[in-house]
């Protein structure tokens, strides 16, 4: 299990470096003593001894499970220059942890009978689209939760017009576009390769073959069920309010990425509470 998730991950394209905006810590429950009292203010000043949030004025918040329940500890402000502190409620984006939920919307579908992880995905797009084989074999389901299908890390065909919201104009007609074209170097299923545009390949089949949007999905199948109301792609005006501004590793502040072509693989916005509830 990760320790530490940033604003960003490095597989989506950029590290934040020393300005995280997010960090949830999972404390479970094998740990020696509960993280309550000493153990809270030992975390507290931890997070005030980050590189680059010293001044408060960028925060993190860390999220503790363990037999006694759930808790948070944070630290900093929502924004530079904003007097309103962090806190389990701050909506971040938790970016290629996105690519849990897609996984997990799959084996829901698995165990309802609705899809099975062998079935070639050409099953569930439109037959125009040429999805590349290699000596025979088709890419399933379970090769590209698993990073195994061959797919590169990012579309061949991905040029976007702002850099700073690299997916934002990627559209489905470009997918299929790559998909027909892309020739696979390897054998499928011979070896892991981290791969975005697999990962939001499969959110966008699962999501056809469901008849419903992915974000709907993650909703009905995953947030509903438990009760994670502030996980979601599309943020209200409440949790709009609550939205952490992130920072990039020049200590400027980024744009939140936007991704409707390619959300499964990371555009999910969550909350410190909302990871830690959930576990318990």
């Amino acid at each position: 299990m990760r320790t530490k998730l940033m604003r960003r991950e490095e597989p989506l394209s950029k590290t934040f470096g020393s300005f995280v905006s997010l960090a949830l810590m999972l404390v479970l429950s094998q740990c020696a003593r509960p993280a309550y009292g000493q153990e809270l203010d030992e975390i507290r000043r931890i997070l005030q001894g980050r590189k680059g949030i010293q001044s408060g004025d960028i925060g993190l918040v860390v999220g503790i499970v363990s037999e006694k329940g759930s808790q948070t500890v944070s630290y900093g402000k929502l924004s530079r220059g904003s007097d309103r502190e962090i806190d389990g409620d701050t909506v971040f984006e938790i970016g290629s942890i996105t690519k849990v939920f897609t996984s997990i919307l799959l084996a829901d579908m698995v165990e309802h009978g609705e899809v099975s992880l062998n079935e070639p995905i050409a099953k569930f797009l439109p037959k125009s689209v040429r999805v590349p084989t290699k000596d025979g074999k088709e890419i399933t389901l379970l090769d590209l939760s698993t990073h195994t299908s061959g797919l590169p890390r990012l579309p061949t065909n991905l040029a976007p017009k702002d850099p700073r919201n690299p997916y934002a104009d990627y559209t489905v007609e470009q997918l299929y576009d790559f998909l027909s074209k892309y020739t696979l170097t390897r054998e499928i299923g011979s070896k892991y390769e981290y791969s975005n545009v697999g990962v939001g390949l499969l959110g966008h089949l699962l999501a056809l073959k469901a008849g419903s949007k992915y974000e709907a999905l993650v909703q009905t199948r995953i947030c509903q069920p438990l009760q994670m109301p502030s996980t979601s792609i599309t943020l209200s005006p409440n949790q709009q309010a609550r939205l952490a501004t992130g920072y990039n590793a020049a200590g400027e502040p980024a744009m939140n990425w936007d991704s409707p072509t390619l959300a499964a693989a990371g555009m999910l916005r969550s909350t410190a509470n909302d990871f830690s509830d959930s576990l318990r």
